[in-house]
C-alpha cells in the first residue's frame, strides 16, 4: 500500500512541476521575443510525470507548430535538451528520449536532416548524466542505453522506400583498398550496419519489467528499426563474401574482421530476439530468421586468403578449375552443420554466393 501511495504522491509532485514549467515557458518565450511558448508547451505535456506512453495528439501537435514556425526546430531541440538535462525523474528522461526517437521516426526527411543538424551543432544533446548514481538500477541503465542508441540512430535517415539507411561522408573510408562502386559500398555499409546492431544489442531488455509501458514502446520501435537494418546488413555479408576471392589482400583481411564480427553478432542478434518474443508485448512485430555465421566459414576464408598471398607466381587457381581442399569446410552439408552447435544453421547465407569461380589471382604451385 506504502507503493502506491508513493506513486501516487509522485505523480501529484510532477503534474505541479509540469504545471509551473508550462507557465515559465510562457513568460520566457515572450521575454525572448519569439513566441515559441506553444511548442515548449507540447514538449512539457508530451514528456510528463505520468507512466503512460507519449499521446499521438502531443506528437502532432509538435509537428505542426514547428512546420508552421520557420526557424524554430533549434528551439525545440534546446527545449528538448533542457528538458533531459535538468529531470531527474526515469519517466520523464525515457519520455523525453522517446520523443526524440518519435520525431525522428514521424517527421518528413527535411524535418529529420533539420534534426540531425540540430544534432551536429550541439542544440539537441542526449546526455544522461543526471543518472549517473543509480547506474545499478535496471530502468537508469535502459535509459542510458537507450541514449546510446539514439546517438547512433540520429547518424540515419529513412530513404524515399521508407527504409533505414546510414548517412555517408567522405571520411567513412580510405578508398585506397577499394576500386569498384559496389565494393566500395560494401566496405562502407557494413562497418556502420555493425555499429548500428551492437547499440540494438546493448538494450537488451533481460531486466526490463514486462509492466513498464514506456520501455515496451521504446523497445518495440528500437527492434523494428533493427529488423530492417538486418536485412541490409545480411545482404551486405553475402555480397562480401561473394566477391571475396576478387579483392586485394588488404581488401580481404579487412573483410575476414567484418566477418568475425558478424559471426558473432549473429549469435547474440538470434538471442535479444528470441528473448524480446517472450518480453516484449507487441505482438506486431515481425522478426527476422536470423542466420547463424559459424567462425568455421570465416576461418576457411582466412585460410584461403592466406593460400593466395603466400604463393610466388601466376598460374591457374586449382586444376580444371576446382576449388582447393581449404574451401571444403565452407560447403559442408546442412547436417553436418547441426550437429555442430545448439543452433539451426541455414546454408542460405553462403551456399548462394559460394560457388567455384575463376580467380583473378594466379598462382604458380611446386614441383
Amino acid at each position: 500500500m506504502g507503493v502506491d501511495i508513493q506513486g501516487k504522491l509522485r505523480i501529484a509532485l510532477g503534474a505541479v512541476k509540469d504545471h509551473a514549467s508550462i507557465g515559465k515557458a510562457m513568460i520566457y518565450s515572450h521575454h525572448e521575443g519569439k513566441d515559441f511558448s506553444s511548442i515548449e508547451v507540447a514538449v512539457v505535456r508530451a514528456t510528463g510525470h505520468d507512466s503512460g506512453p507519449i499521446d499521438d495528439k502531443h506528437m502532432h501537435e509538435i509537428l505542426f507548430l514547428v512546420s508552421n514556425s520557420p526557424g524554430s526546430i533549434h528551439f525545440l531541440a534546446e527545449r528538448i535538451s533542457r528538458r533531459l538535462g535538468k529531470t531527474r525523474d526515469n519517466l520523464v528522461a525515457l519520455k523525453t528520449l522517446s520523443l526524440i526517437h518519435r520525431l525522428l521516426r514521424g517527421g518528413n526527411r527535411c524535418f529529420e536532416q533539420q534534426l540531425r543538424n540540430a544534432h551536429a551543432s550541439g542544440h539537441l544533446q542526449m546526455s544522461t548524466r543526471c543518472f549517473l548514481r543509480n547506474i545499478s538500477d535496471p530502468s537508469v541503465s535502459f535509459i542510458h542505453k537507450y541514449a546510446a542508441y539514439l546517438e547512433e540512430r540520429i547518424g540515419w535517415v529513412i530513404n524515399q522506400a521508407g527504409k533505414l539507411e546510414p548517412v555517408m561522408s567522405q571520411g567513412d573510408l580510405d578508398s585506397r583498398c577499394y576500386d569498384e562502386k559496389s565494393i566500395d559500398m560494401v566496405f562502407r555499409k557494413l562497418p556502420k550496419c555493425q555499429v548500428f546492431i551492437d547499440r540494438v544489442l546493448d538494450c537488451s531488455p533481460f531486466n526490463i519489467s514486462t509492466l513498464d509501458n514506456l520501455a515496451q514502446a521504446a523497445m518495440s520501435n528500437t527492434l523494428k528499426e533493427s529488423f530492417q537494418v538486418y536485412k541490409t546488413y545480411s545482404e551486405g555479408v553475402a555480397a562480401l563474401v561473394n566477391m571475396f576471392f576478387d579483392l586485394t589482400r588488404a581488401a580481404r583481411d579487412l573483410a575476414c574482421q567484418i566477418l568475425r564480427r558478424a559471426s558473432q553478432q549473429s549469435q547474440e542478434l538470434h538471442n535479444l530476439f528470441e528473448n524480446c518474443k517472450r518480453i516484449i508485448e507487441n505482438k506486431n512485430l515481425d522478426y527476422p530468421v536470423v542466420q547463424i555465421i559459424t567462425m568455421d566459414h570465416i576461418m576457411a576464408l582466412e585460410q584461403f586468403s592466406t593460400y593466395i598471398a603466400t604463393s610466388r607466381s601466376s598460374s591457374v587457381l586449382s586444376k580444371n578449375g576446382s576449388t582447393p581442399p581449404i574451401l571444403d569446410c565452407i560447403t559442408k552439408s546442412e547436417g553436418d552443420e547441426k550437429d555442430a552447435g545448439n543452433f539451426s544453421w541455414s546454408p542460405t547465407l553462403f551456399s548462394c554466393t559460394l560457388e567455384t569461380k575463376i580467380s583473378k589471382v594466379w598462382v604458380v604451385f611446386e614441383d
